[in-house]
């Protein structure tokens, strides 16, 4: 061993360090007396753990480990003691009372006290002002489930209850984990709670409750109108939503509306009645409800007033402001609500007042104030009819406008003289605010009230009295109620699309990455439902705009603090440092600004040249060269303050360092060649340019610029296209957001045709069953499934519940494939998945249950071996039959697969199933990734697919595991390929028939060969050997007629067996289908001739030959212009990974083909995923959590109730490791193989369980570290993970069976730095096949997972029991974890994983005696017991001991080896030995590594000591 005296070992987060910055490892660093440790890797790390690893050492290790672990003892450190944290000791008094009231594991449990709730919400909340902290510690603790709500009772209500229940639920929404749950479980009391919490909401200030209590209690109401589809929220809510809200309108204004839809007039009368029935009781509560909204917005208004215009400002009344906007703006966001209450809003004026409120003018407390009166104004003049829902076009807004004007013009003429001027203008001179303002701007404020009160919007102003409203009051109201508005579309359109520095920087619109989902921000929320396409559209426009906005941001912050802006001493910018994808621009020139097209103000197109000097490295200089058509770069500004040589501090804000002025977006045209040209794309090579300069053409976005111009001109502002010194490029597959705006863009200018039964789904209305193929009308009775059966007997397994009447009664010929014709039915609506339970029951007892199976053969395709069709071998389960059955019946089909369920040979069959029975038919399919869309066409090769009709657009094809291209030009190549093969067999044929001339030389003269020359000879030969009245068919004349013997000549001999005419008659025919087929083929490929160009070929076969066309969701979205521009079409799509794709791009592929007659031709949407894994990835914290941007259309149609198949059998995990989350899932059980096949039976070598949960205590007082912001890392856990695979790998695990997965990012990079260290370069460990994130390893998986968890002071976000089931079924045959098991078992989503009662295994490191490689059957145990490892130091002493044990058995053998061979010359030994170390490292050891196997030297196999 080395003596070394002390080791410092850095354990830091890796940083990629890139150009112009300098190195920084930050991380934690770690002093150790390493006299006993031999190398690097072992060093005896401090007691890391308080509980144990079980391991069991094989026969020869034994002993030296029992010496290893005995070195333990003399090992000394030198501890560093780490003070306890803040959180540490402000959680001690909660966590004492909770484990004497409410913790889950406390066995004696003091009864409920309600002082002791009293006295939390005192100290705990509100001393702490509502901490975050201190709430999410009772949250965590379980106060709500296991204290709060189980003991609440009408008789102990109190403001403090109502207020500690409200504050929990509204963490639990802020951590994004479900707050509902527990109130289903004990619902009798919630009707109650929900009242007070009403009653309390509308308490004055000052009273009982504070402000800042009651922003807490809008909080919680908001969250309850937007959890609709909770039934017990849903039956609170929609009480004080119905027309009865409507007697808080003016009288004059309710008859108004009443007049305005007839029908509502019974309802109203209807509506008195009952309330005139009611006793006082009833109906005083009635009355609370009716006006409970109306009541609300009068207290607002309240706190609004009391704000002064300047001076000291309250912020808890500038919260609250915000948050009941932000109430407003989702009730007017949600149909169920809007319907009743956007009058009410109308009504009160709201808007206006806030409007003319002192807040908005305040720019710093009043700025998010005014962004969310904005998006409430969008709202309140949205262009949707209330009462029916119907979205209103841009004729019937326009006609709308033009009825108000003329009505207050004829209101004018005959009862205001004063206003005779405007009662006879024209409309469009009058109605804009300018105008309006002017006409009503000099009557009296008197005057002004009876104009309101006659338009029903104020209370007729008594005779003699004088109004109390101040005139600008009621100016504002005239105005803004008749101004003409522009349409939303026209909005639309005229909004720029690339982001400037005033959106890129506004923390209320694009908030940091440190949000913490306390505030309120001016975003759009998706929920469940949306008022019209268009809003949902527009939806998802701002907030896909918003998500790439913080994108761009980053990029920018990282590209300009490389490049270090520093003010020169003349006053101009220095860069002090380079960045690899940005450039300082050494000219900018606008060259083209053209006129604006008819209806248009702002320019058609501009054009700018950009000139940069690319003195760069050559690799660089390509990648700058490289820049395409329609890549997007940004336009920098920036004029920095600060001094040559002042570093950046980056906890400073960025704009103010680096003096950032502007920020505008390009698209690159092209680069110009020396003569000034664009150098276009095409297939010859570009030009070689002299020199460093580069010139390219760029085109601008004209909104932006038309709004940079009016700005410069009309209020003296700089030309900001005069400043520009920075040019920044993106990396590709982050840079398509332009294009995908463009697409959501031109989806809104259109008439976006969604099929009808789909349309309200989509828009989250009506019954959530009503597109599923029972409620649909064209639901087909008989379907052909082709191979999807494997006997008649797995067929009758297939469907338990019916009977199977089999057409056919020969049992031997009940053979695949079937046609099966399923009794019709119709279901009547069902709402809730309840109601479809009873409504199946029912079925069952009335219904005909009778399946008709029709046995039939398919036709002879000829007599070649590649003729026979490929065949299914699958044996799928019932409910991957009813899956399969749903995809092949018109409607929408929902399949949710668990893990290792078989979703992708479901979608294949889905797809093979289709393609046969409805031939005329295309399928798009869409998937989430590269990777899925690869799986799915591998399989699909593997089916009776022909392959001409398959085609891969995109550029994920190349990772294909196949020789074939099916991208458009690798189709066009095999399609021509094919063309000249078919025409050789014509030749060949021709040949056969001793026809004269060239038949072969076009499809078109094969086509005539076919006609006058094959067909003849086929109906002259049908005619001599088809059985005619009074004479029987001859079994000879089948082969003694058939014309085509020498072209079959070379197919296997003999072609008939001449055993029965109809045997030898059905490979006649199949004969000639396969000559028919030939000419079919080449009369297909006829267009190839006609078509000379390589695009005008991938187009045709796009638009014309392709069946099944795939593509990722992304390239949907990127190229749908282009797509409905050559007219593609598709009848069926099928989306599989569909839970991760972001909902707008699950959206866009319904709309990739223009509609037929006004109407979809979409009959099929099938949709493959599972929304219990993780959803779409957000980087942007306030979008996904604030915004739900997370959320895919697939989870919110989950949500909604539509009917789902769910997989319930997996194939992949041990059952044991199924056990670990199959409780997510509706009865998941395991397919049979699991249980039998020897891979999952035997144990896993060398380990106890094949599931562990590992417990890992501080390491020198140290758990998780955080170096940067969510940074997380935990040194003893990596270190204890990477043990424990150098052990697996030691007794002879293969490397690239093994995974390491981890929760975060800053524990991935450590685990792979000290696996570099450590086992990279060395013959016995190699590199696992994987070191990567949960959130990265989705979709894959692995036969070992070593899984670390890193979070030891809050369980983070691994709450999200998505991820934990992701975590937990990526492994086949083990699965063992690292984690702080007390702060796991506690948490209250992961409970049923992590309790103590659940855990089946101890929390200590097991190994066991079995023989060495994994997968065979273990030895007895009786000679071996379990080996416990204690901690990390035995665990990495014990990978010492056994290496070195072998390194000296090698050394052995190798001297005992050249003992016995030959005497030989020195040299030649001299050269054995160089030639063994030349060779390359061998190859991961798939068993333990035998004498012959080992190195020749120990030292080359050692790795080299870390460095200090």
């Amino acid at each position: 061993m080395n003596d070394i005296s002390e080791t410092h070992i850095n354990y830091g987060m890796r940083k990629d360090i890139g150009e112009g910055q300098e190195s920084q490892v930050a991380g934690v660093e770690v002093a150790l007396d390493s006299e006993h440790c031999a190398e690097y890797w072992c060093e005896p790390l401090d007691g890391l753990f308080n509980s144990s690893l079980h391991v069991t050492l094989p026969g020869k290790f034994q002993l030296v480990s029992k010496i290893c672990l005995g070195n333990m003892e003399k090992v000394t450190y030198l501890k560093k003691t780490s003070a306890p944290s803040v959180s540490q000791i402000n959680a001690e008094y909660v966590t004492q009372l909770a484990n004497k009231y409410w913790a889950p594991h406390s066995k004696n449990k003091l009864a409920f006290d309600p002082k002791v709730m009293e006295d939390i919400y005192q100290k705990e909340i509100l001393q702490s002002k509502f901490a975050i902290r201190k709430i999410m510690l009772l949250e965590f603790s379980q106060y709500l489930e296991n204290y709060l709500w189980v003991n609440y009772a009408p008789d102990v209500s109190s403001y403090a209850y109502l207020m500690s229940i409200c504050c929990i639920v509204n963490e639990k929404f802020r951590e994004n984990v479900p707050a509902w749950e527990v109130f289903k479980k004990k619902p009798e009391h919630f009707p109650y709670f929900f009242k007070c919490v009403m009653e309390a909401s509308l308490i004055e200030e000052n009273a009982s409750l504070s402000l800042r209590e009651q922003t807490v209690l809008l909080l919680f109401l908001d969250h309850c109108f937007n959890s609709l589809e909770v039934d017990l929220i849903r039956e609170e809510v929609l009480r004080l939503f119905s027309p009865r809200m409507w007697t808080c309108l003016l009288p004059s204004r309710l008859q108004q509306e009443l007049k305005k839809v007839p029908k509502l007039q019974k309802v109203w009368k209807s509506i008195k009645k009952n309330y005139d029935k009611m006793d006082d009781k009833a109906a005083a509560q009635a009355n609370k409800e009716r006006t409970f909204l109306s009541v609300l917005i009068n207290k607002f208004l309240g706190v609004l007033t009391s704000i002064a215009p300047s001076g000291p400002i309250s912020m808890e009344k500038v919260h609250y402001c915000e948050r009941f906007i932000e109430l407003m703006i989702d009730l007017e966001a949600l149909l169920p609500t809007r319907r009743w209450f956007n009058t009410v809003l109308d009504d009160s004026h709201l808007v206006v007042s806030c409007h003319l409120s002192n807040l908005p003018s305040r720019e710093k407390e009043g700025h998010l104030f005014c962004q969310l009166l904005d998006v409430l104004k969008f709202y309140t003049g949205f262009e949707i009819n209330d009462q029916t829902g119907i979205a209103l076009t841009q004729k019937e807004m326009t006609t709308l406008h033009y009825e108000q004007i003329t009505s207050l013009q004829r209101a004018a003429f005959a009862h205001f003289p004063e206003l005779q001027d405007f009662a006879l203008s024209n409309v469009a001179a009058v109605d804009t605010r300018d105008s309006l303002s002017k006409q009503f701007g000099h009557l009296s404020p008197n005057t002004l009230h009876r104009v309101a009160s006659y338009l029903c919007l104020l209370p007729e102003l008594p005779e003699g009295q004088d109004t109390t409203y101040q005139k600008e009051v009621l100016l504002e109201l005239l105005v803004s109620r008749h101004e003409r508005r522009i349409s939303q579309i026209e909005q639309l359109n005229q909004m720029p699309l690339y982001p400037t520095e005033k959106i890129i920087w506004d923390e209320n619109i694009v908030p940091t990455e440190y949000y913490s989902g306390e505030g309120c921000l001016a975003l759009p929320k998706l929920n469940l439902q949306f008022l019209t396409l268009h809003d949902y559209l527009l939806r998802n426009f701002n907030l896909f705009r918003l998500e790439s906005t913080y994108e761009i941001r980053q990029d920018i912050e990282d590209v300009v603090s490389r490049m270090k802006p520093w003010q020169s001493e003349y006053g101009g910018v220095v860069f002090g440092g380079w960045a690899r994808m940005a450039q300082t621009i050494m000219s900018f020139s606008i060259v083209e600004v053209a006129k604006p097209n008819i209806g248009e103000n702002w320019p058609a197109r501009v054009r700018a040249d950009i000139t940069i000097n690319l003195n760069v490295r050559d690799q660089i200089k390509r990648e700058w060269e490289g820049l395409r058509k329609h890549d997007v770069c940004f336009l920098v500004t920036v004029r920095p303050n600060l001094p040559y040589g002042t570093r950046f501090d980056r906890r400073q804000p960025f704009v103010e360092q680096t003096g950032l002025a502007y920020v505008r977006g390009c698209e690159v045209q092209g680069m110009l060649d020396e003569k000034g040209r664009v150098i276009e794309e095409g297939p010859d090579p570009k030009p070689k340019l002299k020199g460093d300069s580069r010139t390219y053409r760029v085109w601008l976005d004209p909104n932006q610029y038309q709004q940079d111009m009016t700005n410069s001109i009309q209020h003296g502002t700089e030309d900001p296209y005069e400043s520009f010194n920075i040019i920044m490029r993106r990396k590709p597959k982050e840079n398509n957001f332009k294009a995908v705006l463009e697409t959501i863009r031109n989806l809104m200018n259109t008439d976006c045709v969604v099929p009808d039964w789909l349309h309200d789904i989509i828009l989250g209305y009506g019954s959530p069953g009503s597109a599923h193929y029972l409620k649909m009308p064209n639901q087909i009775s008989s379907l052909d499934f082709n191979d999807t059966f494997l006997s008649i007997d797995h067929l009758k397994a297939c469907f338990p519940g019916y009977s199977v009447k089999v057409a056919e009664q020969n049992p031997s010929l009940q053979v695949p494939p079937f046609r099966i014709k399923f009794p019709e039915r119709t279901l009547k609506g069902k709402k809730r998945k309840a109601d479809e339970a009873e409504e199946d029951e029912a079925i069952k007892e009335g219904e005909d249950r009778t399946l008709v199976v029709e046995p039939h053969v398919i036709p002879n395709r000829g007599p070649y071996p590649y003729n026979q069709p490929k065949r299914n071998t699958i044996q799928f389960t019932p409910t991957q039959i009813e899956a399969i059955r749903a995809g092949m019946q018109p409607g929408l089909t929902m399949v949710v697969g668990p893990p290792g369920t078989g979703k992708t040979d479901v979608a294949v069959q889905i797809i093979s199933n289709l393609y046969h029975n409805f031939p005329e038919q295309r399928t798009l399919i869409v998937t989430h990734s590269n990777q899925a869309l690869n799986q799915l066409f591998e399989k699909i090769m593997a089916l009776d697919i022909d392959e001409r009709h398959l085609l891969r657009l995109g550029h994920g094809e190349e990772a294909l595991e196949t020789e074939k291209d099916f991208s458009r030009y690798g189709r066009v190549n095999y399609v021509l390929a094919r063309r000249l093969e078919l025409l050789r067999e014509v030749g060949r044929l021709q040949e056969s028939l001793d026809v004269p001339g060239d038949v072969s030389y076009t499809c078109e003269t094969a086509g005539h060969f076919y006609l006058y020359q094959v067909m003849s000879r086929w109906e002259e030969y049908m005619s001599k050997v088809k059985p005619k009245p009074g004479r029987q068919a001859s079994v000879g004349d089948v082969s003694a007629c058939f014309p085509f013997h020498k072209y079959f000549s070379n197919a296997p001999q003999p072609v008939f067996k001449g055993l029965s005419y109809e045997e030898d008659m059905d490979i006649a025919e199949g004969c000639y289908r396969h000559i028919r087929k030939i000419f079919t083929q080449l009369e297909e490929f006829r267009a190839f001739e006609l078509l000379r160009s390589g695009l005008d070929r991938s187009k045709y076969l796009l638009v014309k030959e392709a069946k099944i066309i795939a593509m990722t969701c992304t390239h949907a979205a990127l190229k749908r212009h282009d797509l409905v521009e050559l007219g593609f079409k598709y009848d069926n799509i099928l989306m599989e990974e569909a839970a991760q794709i972001l909902e707008i791009e699950t959206f866009i592929p319904l709309l990739l083909q223009n509609p037929a007659d006004g109407f979809s031709r979409l009959k099929r949407w099938i949709m493959i995923g599972d929304h219990h894994q993780l959803p779409p990835v957000i980087k942007n914290m306030a979008f996904q959590k604030y915004s739900n941007m997370e959320q895919s259309l697939f989870t919110r149609f989950v949500r909604l109730g539509v009917p789902t198949v769910d997989l319930d059998a997996q194939g992949r995990a041990r059952a044991s490791l199924c056990n670990l989350y199959n409780w997510r899932y509706k009865q998941l059980g395991n397919l049979p193989h699991v249980q039998l096949q020897p891979e999952f039976r035997s144990p896993n070598a060398g380990l106890t369980y094949d599931f562990q949960l590992v417990n890992v205590e501080d390491f020198n007082g140290v758990g998780e570290s955080e170096p940067n912001p969510y940074f997380y890392q935990n040194l003893g856990e990596a270190e204890y993970a990477v043990a424990l695979y150098m052990y697996m790998r030691l007794l002879g695990y293969p490397a690239d069976r093994i995974s390491i997965l981890t929760t975060y990012n800053g524990q991935k990079h450590l685990i792979r730095d000290v696996i570099n260290q450590r086992c990279a370069n060395n013959h016995f460990f190699a590199q696992p096949n994987k070191v990567t994130t949960v959130d990265r390893f989705q979709g894959q998986q692995n036969d070992y997972i070593i899984l670390s968890l890193v979070r030891t002071k809050a369980v983070g976000h691994l709450r999200d029991v998505r991820r934990l089931v992701v975590a937990m079924s990526r492994a086949r045959l083990g699965l063992y974890i690292f984690a702080r098991v007390s702060l796991f078992h506690n948490c209250f989503e992961l409970t049923p994983r992590f309790h103590p009662a659940d855990r089946q295994t101890p929390a200590a490191a097991h190994t066991s005696p079995r023989v060495l490689q994994p997968g065979t059957a273990g030895e007895a145990r009786s000679g071996h017991p379990d080996q416990v490892i204690k901690n990390m130091p035995e665990m990495a002493n014990l990978v010492y001991g056994m290496y070195m044990h072998m390194i000296q058995s090698t050394q052995q053998h190798r001297q005992q080896q050249r003992c016995s061979l030959p005497q030989a010359s020195e040299a030649e030994a001299v050269a054995d030995v160089a030639a063994e170390d030349a060779q390359t490292q061998p190859e991961p050891m798939e068993q333990t590594p035998s004498v012959e196997q080992e190195p020749r030297r120990s030292q080359r196999s050692r790795p080299k000591r870390r460095q200090k």
